[in-house]
């Protein structure tokens, strides 16, 4: 009888352990599927409901401390609960310590352990765990994890930054692998190829793999439309690629679903200040005086081809030969092959964090266009009256309504200061810095 007794407390003792893993996932359900049962009209309360969860559960794991305080899955569930808080717990690290110590092959325990040394700021020892977790046992978890502290550390060289986005995208790539329906390893393999896009030439190709990685991780889970992190990385790539509108609603979105995050709505506010300030601009040619306008244009004729106009010219597609001057009215939209547009400066606007160097050019024929240039160092720039060529313009037509306002104009667009004759001259090369981005990492 003893020996059935005996049997009995372990199985208990597990079914009871069970229970309290169940609670702290139920913990983590509430929160990654808040949006299921509540309306979007409640994000602000969120956190607040997260943390009273919390403390629920919290009182539920403790009433039953003294019967597992020292058993490794027992604080790993606390560990695991006090995690769901988005700032670093002390109290978490010392229980996920001593869960991994008393059991080194607690993959749970390692990955826990190290979001909370990421949420202390110690990436290294993060980044220790996460590999550690992963010499146990091949996760989903760690290879996400990993891919994001890699791109997380400090830059460095930029050959060595750009070896750690790569891997940085590998990892997360093996991520989806292993489970093609886990919507948050597509998001965290989204936000890999953006680092890879500027970090490694901007290649188009990574900016569609980045879309369709976003993309991928809405359709196969239906929370990540809920997470904030994502529409606003997204529209942080939109807005690179002049999606304006595209990239104002994905800010509005973020800004929805986390109301105390201030960077969405900031974003979004300086992106219409923006669009409104150039359109005003390029209706007004500046502001510039019709008299001192005609006086610029009158400088204004071939000659001011520079470089363009010599048989031996390279254009930006690799084309040997010159190039004919075309009216801005008579650019077409999209890739303009075989010709220069030329003009005067009216005006400009610094990139004030934005990601372009903005002018306005009229040309002789009295036509404004705004120009957009990427990847400017902070000392490059174009002064009013100052003469423009682009050689093979890429022109688009910008049409974005957002909130009951509208903004339309045509724009052509300069990867690269290094594209430009500015006065008859070609730019330095100390003209040109590549782009950096800010997006947000998935919450943890």
């Amino acid at each position: 009888m003893a020996e059935v007794e005996k049997n009995e407390e372990p199985a208990r003792e597990k079914d009871e352990m069970q229970i309290l893993k169940e609670l702290v996932d139920d913990l983590y359900n509430f929160r990654d599927r808040y949006f299921e049962t509540h309306s979007v009209e409640d994000a602000g309360r969120k956190q607040s409901s997260v943390s009273q969860e919390m403390e629920v559960t919290l009182q539920k794991l403790e009433a039953k401390e003294d019967c597992f305080k020292h058993k490794a899955e027992y604080l790993l569930q606390k560990g695991r609960c006090l995690n769901i808080a988005p700032g670093f717990s002390v109290t978490a690290e010392e229980c996920l310590s001593r869960a991994v110590k008393l059991e080194p092959g607690l993959v749970e325990g390692w990955n826990t352990l190290g979001e909370q040394y990421w949420k202390k700021g110690d990436l290294i020892a993060a980044k220790n765990c996460f590999t550690g977790a992963l010499q146990q046992s091949k996760n989903k978890v760690s290879l996400r994890n990993l891919s994001m502290v890699l791109r997380q550390l400090p830059a460095g060289v930029s050959e060595e930054q750009g070896k750690r986005v790569l891997e940085s995208v590998d990892l997360a790539r093996q991520a989806v692998q292993l489970d093609v329906t886990d919507g948050t390893s597509w998001y965290i393999l989204g936000n890999a190829y953006v680092s890879l896009f500027f970090t490694c030439g901007q290649n188009p190709q990574m900016s569609q793999q980045a879309l369709s990685a976003y993309a991928q991780s809405e359709k196969v889970d239906r929370t990540a439309s809920s997470y904030p992190e994502l529409h606003f990385n997204r529209a942080t790539l939109f807005q690179y690629e002049e999606m304006f509108g595209s990239a104002l609603g994905g800010y509005s979105r973020a800004a929805v679903l986390d109301p105390s995050w201030e960077e969405p709505p900031d974003r979004e506010r300086q992106l219409l200040d923006y669009l409104g300030k150039v359109t005003e601009l390029m209706e007004n040619k500046g502001k510039v005086k019709a008299r001192r306008l005609r006086t610029m244009l009158s400088s204004l004729n071939t000659s001011a081809l520079g470089p363009c106009s010599s048989p031996q010219f390279r254009s930006p597609t690799g084309r040997v030969g010159s190039l004919e001057p075309q009216s801005l009215a008579a650019l077409k939209h999209g890739h303009n092959a075989e010709v220069a547009a030329l003009g005067k400066v009216v005006f400009s606007l610094a990139p004030e964090g934005r990601m372009a160097f903005t002018f306005g050019m009229v040309d002789s024929e009295e036509t404004c266009m705004v120009v957009m240039v990427y990847n400017t160092a902070d000392s490059w720039g174009v002064l009013i009256g100052d003469t423009v060529v682009i050689p093979e313009p890429q022109v688009k037509r910008q049409s974005v309504t957002h909130k009951e306002q509208s903004f339309d104009f045509r724009s052509i667009r300069v990867d690269s200061p290094l594209l430009l004759i500015v006065n008859g001259k070609k730019q330095n090369l100390q003209s040109q810095i590549a782009a950096s981005v800010s997006y947000k990492p998935q919450s943890e």
